[in-house]
């Protein structure tokens, strides 16, 4: 079952067309993002506002409000780094929906990286998205919250890779994620090895490295809690 899209606040709604002129002033973009910026987007459209006057829900320093960013593209989708440089450019958590016309019908996913404020600087972690669904498919509510940041992790959690473990927080999800990422990498880079390798020897000992990793990968992306080494064995 596809991760649903949100109905937003009527409250909070805000629809304001943004330059991309603004993005440019406010974040360092490099010109080849520029150019992608240029090619992709059709238009930004700054539609929610969800904020304790919008939606009387409190922020923190970590999330003092989150805005939601219509983004529609000029083909079939917008990549990541222009998503980055428009996140760079705002100094709140955003939520971006991406809308896509091709043969008559539009389509919309829901993305966003966990941004980070860590005082003057931004950390965002990878993006993490929706399928594409029908523009006019029915939403649903908002998760329910106490504050913006519990708010922030409910919209986060359902679009991420992997099921988060019971007791498992945001970042602790979004650490592991990042781990299995790794694994993937390098399980990749020794399949590559392991098809050019000529000699034997080196063959038997990456498989068994390739072996390994995908242990280790699997393990990392188990929704159940791993036990530990002192865990006692029981009859």
């Amino acid at each position: 079952m596809s991760t649903p899209l949100y109905l937003w606040p009527a409250a909070a709604r805000f629809d304001r067309v943004v330059p991309k002129a603004k993005f440019y002033e406010h974040a360092t973009i490099r010109a080849v993002v520029r150019e992608k910026f240029v090619s992709e987007v059709q238009r930004v459209t700054w539609a929610y506002k969800l904020a304790d006057e919008t939606i009387h829900l409190r922020g923190d320093a970590a999330v003092p409000e989150i805005q939601v960013f219509a983004v529609d593209a000029k083909d079939d989708d917008v990549s990541d780094d222009v998503l980055a440089a428009i996140d760079e450019a705002v100094q709140f958590p955003v939520i971006f929906e991406i809308n896509c016309a091709t043969s008559g019908e539009t389509r919309t996913r829901m993305t966003a990286s966990r941004k980070q404020l860590v005082g003057a600087a931004l950390r965002l972690s990878a993006y993490f998205t929706t399928d594409w669904q029908r523009f006019d498919t029915p939403r649903v509510p908002l998760p329910l919250a106490l504050d913006l940041p519990g708010l922030y992790a409910g919209l986060l959690t359902p679009i991420l890779p992997i099921a988060t473990r019971p007791g498992e927080d945001l970042s602790e999800a979004i650490c592991r994620i990042d781990q299995a990422r790794k694994l993937e990498r390098e399980i990749a880079n020794l399949e590559k090895r392991l098809r050019s390798e000529p000699q034997l020897n080196r063959k038997i000992e990456l498989r068994r490295q390739i072996r390994d990793q995908t242990a280790a990968l699997a393990a990392l992306t188990d929704p159940a809690t791993p036990k530990t080494e002192d865990t006692p064995w029981t009859s």
